[in-house]
């Protein structure tokens, strides 16, 4: 099998696209304003949120971005890659150069990982966000617990998937 095929180039492109789409999530998550008193459902004065829910919101958004940036980046270095080792007659003969198939396999499964990270991470900040709008968790709030827990069954599900077809992807 050469390296480099269009399997490869159309695995990046999906990491790409999805990392982009939970970028911008992130990236609006970030700019709104979570301590907005005008703007939340918490009724009960005694389950509104410390400021380090705040913080963490923050934190993980922060972290969210970071990881799907970081895997991006990594996806498009390899898609670039690829596509200089596939077309020699465009590029000048100092840059032609191959590509190991296990740097390919290493890069990718790095891009994974870096997916992974960004979705366990905006996971985290969302249950923040329902913390702060519905109130806090230690309240037993029937509202707060009806969005998070759909929320830390699915996501953990979708994530294991994720990461046994990247494992496979990753030997084969």
């Amino acid at each position: 099998m050469p390296v480099g095929t269009s399997v490869h180039i159309t695995a990046l492109d999906g990491i790409v696209n999805v990392n982009s789409l939970f970028t911008l999530a992130v990236f609006i998550g970030l700019t709104w304003n979570p301590s907005d008193p005008n703007n939340s459902l918490n009724m009960d004065s005694t389950c509104t949120p410390s400021p380090s829910v705040a913080e963490n919101l923050v934190a993980f958004h922060v972290y969210s971005f970071s990881s799907f940036l970081f895997s991006s980046l990594i996806a498009l270095g390899l898609k670039q890659a690829i596509r200089i080792t596939r077309t020699p007659s465009y590029h000048p003969a100092e840059f032609f150069a191959r590509i190991d198939k296990s740097i390919l396999r290493v890069g990718m499964l790095v891009s994974g990982v870096g997916s992974f990270c960004g979705c366990g991470f905006l996971m985290m900040a969302l249950v923040n966000v329902v913390q702060i709008k519905l109130g806090t968790l230690s309240c037993g709030s029937a509202a707060t617990f009806a969005a998070v827990v759909p929320l830390l069954i699915l996501v953990p599900i979708a994530l294991l998937i994720y990461a046994c077809v990247i494992l496979y992807a990753f030997t084969r």
